[in-house]
């Protein structure tokens, strides 16, 4: 871990308040300018770009698969450079990578008509293969890697006060998350689908001068202590919890790492298939595209305060049991999914969704620091971080896979159901590691 720049002027053992707090607020806004590269970010642009590079709707679904799926086997990596240099430079290289992607992604175009000239080949391959790499960019430093890193640093310094502080995340995560869509749809209205990605693309290399000026890696450094104690005032509890320090290998070979990142898998599994393929899944069910857009909003609701509640009580309730009400979620979710031309299909819909995406909220902030301890959380994180994007990534195909075969995705909630009661049978002895 690097030693904190002396030659800085913004010193935060010299702060007139725990300087935890500036990190939480800048590392929230550093977690929403991670949007561009997240599925909500990418998706409103699908429409406008593959009609202007000629490619066809599963061309570039494949393409943006495809460069998520590679992603994925890189973050893990990008866990060891979060240990190895701290979230302030690894952030920093995010953020900047994140904001030249975007400006490519502007000139997607450009790049592609002047390959096909150079190669004297005008075929779709051509525009395939740059969606591929600029995808890869994407979502490794904008999904992956400036989301891992920012919400990391904020765990790291906080402790005893965690839950809360990730109560306020999830808040403003969930909220600013909702509305990007619509923010970035208007702005494609008014500059372009092009004109769009370059403005957010300045904007993430504006956004990088205050990572690197605000963002801090350990309060250890600095020569403070998690949530601002003191370390002769800290309580015998909380030294008992974070004593010992997990590697990668070590978090590896307990039962609760993969229970728990299990389950965070499925929640990103079912509902990135489900949100890709949400008109399709309603009509396939007699249902309209009117009701297949509307479950989002209460599903966010539903959400918001589920993770508020239980973030705030998560110091005092085992996270054994926030599994095992995930597990439930998800259990509601696909039984909604089966039984969605009934009456009863919307509301268990929207009450698992929204009851998964409350306790992934919670789960994947809280777990692995409590579990694991902080100095290796870099690299833990980054492990469950490639699960997670991997099971996004192959989620839309194996939704569409089963549509082709049953001409229902019925089938997939099914497959749901038999997945959780493993998971459920599996995580009765995935204790709290000691």
């Amino acid at each position: 871990m690097n030693k904190p720049n002396k030659r800085s002027f913004i010193t935060p053992e010299k702060s007139p308040f725990f300087y935890g707090y500036i990190l939480l607020f800048i590392g929230t806004i550093g977690v929403w300018f991670s949007v561009p590269g997240q599925t909500v970010g990418v998706s409103v642009f699908t429409d406008p770009v593959k009609d202007a590079l000629g490619l066809s709707r599963n061309q570039f679904s494949n393409a943006y698969m495809i460069g998520t799926i590679c992603s994925a086997l890189l973050i893990g990596r990008a866990g060891k450079w979060f240990d190895r240099y701290g979230a302030r430079y690894v952030a920093f290289a995010a953020a900047v990578l994140l904001g030249i992607t975007l400006l490519l992604c502007s000139w997607s175009l450009q790049i592609s008509d002047f390959v096909k000239t150079i190669l004297g080949q005008d075929s779709w391959i051509i525009s395939f293969l740059i969606m591929i790499v600029l995808f890869f960019m994407l979502r490794f430093s904008g999904q992956g890697v400036l989301t891992m890193a920012s919400r990391n640093m904020i765990m790291i310094w906080f402790d005893k006060n965690r839950g809360k502080v990730n109560m306020f995340i999830s808040i403003a995560i969930s909220f600013g998350f909702s509305s990007s869509p619509l923010l970035i749809d208007g702005l494609i209205e008014k500059v372009a689908w092009d004109g769009a990605w370059e403005i957010m693309g300045i904007a993430l290399l504006i956004f990088s001068v205050f990572i690197y000026l605000f963002y801090r890696d350990r309060p250890e450094d600095h020569g403070l202590s998690p949530d601002g104690i003191k370390d002769e005032t800290t309580s015998k509890t909380e030294k008992k919890v974070t004593k010992k320090q997990f590697t990668l290998k070590e978090a590896a070979s307990t039962r609760a790492f993969w229970m728990h990142g299990l389950i965070l898998a499925f929640n990103s599994f079912f509902i990135t298939g489900l949100t890709f393929h949400v008109v399709s899944i309603f009509e396939s069910e007699g249902l309209s595209k009117t009701e297949a857009i509307s479950i989002f909003l209460p599903c966010s609701v539903v959400a918001v305060v589920v993770s508020t509640i239980f973030n705030y009580f998560s110091e005092s309730f085992s996270l054994k049991l926030y599994l095992y009400l995930m597990i439930f979620g998800g259990i509601l979710a696909s039984l909604g999914m089966i039984l969605l031309s009934t009456p009863f299909g919307i509301p268990l819909a929207i009450a698992g969704i929204g009851i998964l995406g409350g306790f992934f909220a919670v789960l994947n902030a809280i777990a692995w620091p409590r579990f694991y301890g902080r100095k290796h959380l870099g690299a833990i994180t980054g492990k469950i971080m490639g699960i997670l994007v991997l099971a996004s990534a192959l989620a839309p195909s194996a939704y569409s896979l089963v549509f082709s075969i049953f001409s229902s995705y019925q089938f997939m909630g099914y497959l749901g159901l038999a997945f959780l009661l493993f998971l459920s049978l599996a995580s009765i002895k995935a204790n709290k590691p000691s």
